[in-house]
């Protein structure tokens, strides 16, 4: 029997991680990429001269960022340790990029409310769910029916990042939207059973294990996308999540309508939503809990927002 293809072994090798479709999808592309800039070259016959020589390439002539070079380097390692079983020592020696220590851009309140007044439908709810309840974009996106909770106005956030759950805010406000969108949703999920289809994507080996719980309505999710298409996994036509493109693209299309000069986007409202809270007197390791830091260092960054300009300091010249 044939051995499988290389980059066959590292997305079985990723698979059985349990690692997200765009994590699998970021390795391939790094470790194509590594194989055709060293001219298509086994990775069997390389080793550490040749990714620092990758990795110097993407720094210093292609220009990218230090997290882009890391997860390249990411890629690489995965590659090596999980796929080919090299344990060798100079795995752990090569140098990661030093990422640049950044604040977070932060919206006022008078900004979040103008710019939401500019996003519509799906793409607005979305957006005030996000804000509201300080989730990632894609924890929102696949929110599924039967994790929130109207009674006790909380969402259960399933496998947040790190694999993690965790409870958050159902903002009172949304729910009458909410449950509208639930209700287009059902009638969706309706229309795809009489038609055939109607099965959603369950997590692990769920479906193996529940073979009818795809259909189920608990398991839909909330904010469906408008057509169905081929899951990237097996190739079974399903009705996915509502796109996050299409979220990017609206938040960045209110932004230049109020002609908003920060730079925005979807993990702004989480920054904005985290921010906030502490203005508004809530301890550091309830807002930790909410946006699921594993480490409160992580949290304490929005205070270091707060301390500045004149905020935590005054101005010499406001003395004079």
């Amino acid at each position: 029997m044939d051995q499988p293809r290389l980059l066959d072994r590292v997305r079985e090798a990723i698979r059985v991680r349990h690692y997200s479709l765009r994590t699998e999808q970021a390795y391939i592309q790094w470790i194509r990429r590594f194989i055709f800039f060293h001219d298509k070259r086994h990775p069997d016959t390389m080793g550490e001269p040749e990714i620092s020589r990758f990795l110097s390439h993407l720094a210093v002539d292609r220009k990218v960022s230090p997290s882009t070079q890391n997860q390249a380097l990411s890629a690489l390692l995965f590659l090596y340790k999980n796929v080919l079983e090299q344990q060798l020592d100079w795995l752990e020696d090569v140098v990661r990029a030093k990422r640049p220590r950044r604040l977070p851009v932060v919206l006022t309140h008078a900004e979040v409310t103008s710019l939401l007044a500019e996003i519509h439908g799906v793409n607005g709810l979305v957006a005030h769910l996000l804000y509201g309840s300080g989730m990632r974009q894609m924890e929102c996106l696949r929110l599924r029916i039967k994790d929130m909770d109207f009674h006790y106005r909380q969402i259960h956030v399933r496998s947040g990042k790190g694999d993690k759950d965790r409870i958050t805010i159902l903002p009172d406000r949304l729910v009458p939207d909410l449950q509208e969108q639930t209700n287009k949703a059902y009638q969706l999920h309706q229309h795809d059973l009489r038609e055939g289809f109607g099965e959603t994507r369950l997590p692990y080996a769920l479906a193996r294990k529940y073979p009818n719980a795809g259909r189920e309505w608990g398991w839909q999710f909330v904010f469906p996308s408008r057509r169905c298409s081929p899951d990237p996994y097996c190739g079974t036509i399903r009705r996915h999540h509502w796109y996050h493109t299409n979220l990017h693209r609206a938040i960045k299309q209110a932004a230049r309508t109020i002609n908003l000069a920060k730079p925005v986007s979807s993990h702004t409202l989480r920054h904005s939503f985290a921010t906030h809270l502490i203005e508004n007197g809530y301890d550091i390791r309830t807002v930790q809990e909410l946006l699921g830091h594993k480490d409160v260092r992580t949290t304490q960054i929005y205070t270091h927002v707060l301390n500045r300009g004149g905020r935590g300091v005054r101005s010499p010249l406001d003395s004079a």
